[in-house]
């Protein structure tokens, strides 16, 4: 076994933290999960779930992998042997969602360069569902379809990006590269929530996002949203921040490091909702309909819906649509270099793997098993094991 590797600093665990925590739900989740319920009122639940369970949770990952020094599997074991399986389990849910995670990464790239010209057309959901995912081709009791090589070509590209930064370890991989993607990735947030909250009728969208529904407060959905929230943001109970903790030099202020991550990706999520409401207040006002109707979460809502707006915007329209998918690609690129760790991690432990061995058999494995979402039915797949993994995986793994 090779001597463990440990960040270089400081300054570099906390942005590869923040990073993992940062992913594509930030983006599209948080805003339409705030919409929903309760509007500006959903803080107090979400901050009071970020104080009791948030924090706590990931300040106590924190501390059993520094302490144990070791993946999730290895950590559980050496607090007690009989909890090896719950480190096994929160492995394999980072497994699957590594692989159909790359995939939605590959579409972000895709659409980051379908930006240029606006080369969806004005029917973005005929372009994202037909044209592109080719659902719309899918024969009647057809599990798979055909091949659709518009997905393969950047979820290689997406493999072969985590691919190479995890090949070159934990300082000179992860550490050097979220030092360079997060810096970029808050700048270009910060333009585009600018960009989005000066727009006409962005008021209205902002209006609805933050005019509170005190009555909600006594809705527990609210209350169990809010935790929802939580967990999934921070990435606890994915065993990545015992795996990431497990890098860290045995003097290291738990605590304080904790209380950045956290802040810092709920701050993040805030901006990332005024952005997104904004312009969805300007795209209700263009095209003379209620907020309601163009609010939609996941994949509706960045693929198909922003799209819309980008088109109807009065101007930088394939600049604004780059920064935003560009945005999401690199969001989502610093989550899946952490998620895919906690695979290597476990892997290279369990079996005396180098470091090398253990990212080529994860990544290859991998790899392979996400062609099942680059078919036509790849998104009634990824549908299927999404919901799996964050009703029942993650829920029960924590």
């Amino acid at each position: 076994m090779e001597k463990r590797e440990q960040w270089g600093s400081r300054t570099g665990f906390i942005m590869a933290a923040i990073g993992s925590a940062i992913g594509l739900g930030n983006i599209w989740r948080y805003p339409y999960v705030a919409y929903e319920n309760g509007g500006g009122a959903f803080l107090i639940p979400y901050l009071f779930a970020l104080l009791t369970a948030g924090i706590p949770i990931l300040i106590l990952e924190y501390g059993i992998g520094q302490k144990m020094r070791g993946s999730a599997p290895l950590s559980f074991r050496r607090l007690n042997e009989k909890w090896e399986w719950l480190g096994w389990w929160q492995a394999g849910i980072s497994f699957f969602i590594a692989t159909y995670y790359m995939v939605i990464i590959g579409w972000s790239l895709s659409f980051t360069y379908f930006s240029f010209g606006r080369q969806w057309g004005e029917d973005t959901e005929g372009f994202m569902l037909g044209d592109y995912l080719g659902v719309a081709n899918l024969a009647e009791n057809s599990w798979f379809g055909g091949f659709q090589w518009n997905v393969f070509i950047p979820v290689v590209i997406a493999w072969a990006i985590v691919f190479f930064i995890l090949y070159r370890g934990i300082r000179r991989g992860i550490e050097t590269a979220t030092k360079i993607l997060m810096p970029i990735l808050i700048v270009v947030m910060i333009v585009i929530t600018i960009r989005g909250v000066t727009l006409p009728g962005a008021s209205v969208g902002l209006n609805a996002l933050l005019e509170p529904d005190w009555a909600a407060m006594a809705n527990p959905e609210v209350w169990v949203a809010a935790y929802g929230q939580i967990f999934f943001s921070l990435s606890i109970a994915f065993a990545i921040m015992i795996t990431y903790a497990s890098y860290l030099p045995k003097k290291t202020d738990l605590a304080n490091n904790g209380f950045i991550a956290a802040f810092a990706n709920s701050g993040f999520e805030f901006l990332a909702a005024l952005a997104v409401f904004g312009t969805i207040g300007y795209l209700a006002m263009v095209s003379g309909v209620g907020v309601d109707d163009p609010v939609q979460s996941g994949i509706v809502l960045a693929f198909i819906v922003f799209p819309q707006i980008i088109n109807a915007l009065p101007g930088l329209n394939d600049l604004f649509g780059f920064l935003f998918f560009g945005a999401l690609t690199v969001a989502g690129l610093t989550s899946a270099i952490s998620i895919v760790q906690v695979c290597i991690s476990a892997v290279r432990e369990k079996f005396n793997l180098t470091r090398n061995q253990a990212v080529i058999r994860v990544c290859g494995i991998g790899f392979l098993v996400s062609m099942i979402y680059v078919t036509s039915g790849g998104l009634n797949f990824l549908d299927i094991v999404d919901y799996a993994v964050n009703q029942f995986g993650i829920v029960f793994a924590g």
